[in-house]
């Protein structure tokens, strides 16, 4: 069972060994005049490199999406660094300062130096993870540079009072809470 065709003929007496030899060699000479077939090994060996090439592509998109992920992590770190190195103490504030973020009214607790100099642009609100820290405009400036989302609340001195403003003859009370 384990005999070629060409044996079993051989054997079986229907052609004899220079029919059997002929046979090879005009095979031969037909598969050298015809550039010879795609052999199964060079179609595994290009099917291997392109395999091999998606491979490396791919290999180097993941390697591009670490480091840009790393890169974020390492900013991120920074910037969470820059703020808890100069944030400002609340400590015991009992007013509550309420502030947008987004489109949601937040409220944190600060004195009354605090939230007189909020309201002069003379400190600023930014995100800290799930909370929120108070830290000089010059930090909340460079903080916005890098990430202008955490930045919650840096008012300009003099945004006070507006020229074109129509209650500008009316006194706003100092105590007035919204």
């Amino acid at each position: 069972m384990g005999n070629s065709l060409r044996d079993q003929l051989l054997k079986a007496g229907l052609v004899d060994k220079q029919q059997v030899k002929q046979a090879r060699s005009s095979k031969r000479k037909q598969s050298k005049h015809s550039g010879g077939k795609e052999d199964p090994a060079a179609e595994e060996r290009q099917r291997a490199r392109r395999a091999a090439a998606e491979k490396a592509q791919r290999d180097r998109a993941l390697e591009r999406r670490r480091q840009e992920e790393a890169r974020r992590k390492a900013e991120a770190n920074e910037l969470r660094q820059l703020i808890h190195a100069n944030r400002i103490p609340r400590g015991e504030g009992d007013i509550a300062y309420s502030f947008l973020d987004g489109d949601s009214i937040k409220r944190i607790y600060v004195t009354d130096d605090q939230q007189k100099r909020l309201a002069q642009g003379k400190l600023a609100i930014v995100r800290q993870d799930t909370g929120f820290e108070l830290v000089s405009p010059e930090t909340a400036q460079r903080i916005q540079a890098r990430d202008e989302r955490l930045v919650v609340l840096l008012n300009k001195p003099g945004d006070q009072g507006d020229e074109d403003d129509d209650y500008a003859d009316y006194k706003i009370p100092d105590d007035l809470m919204w």
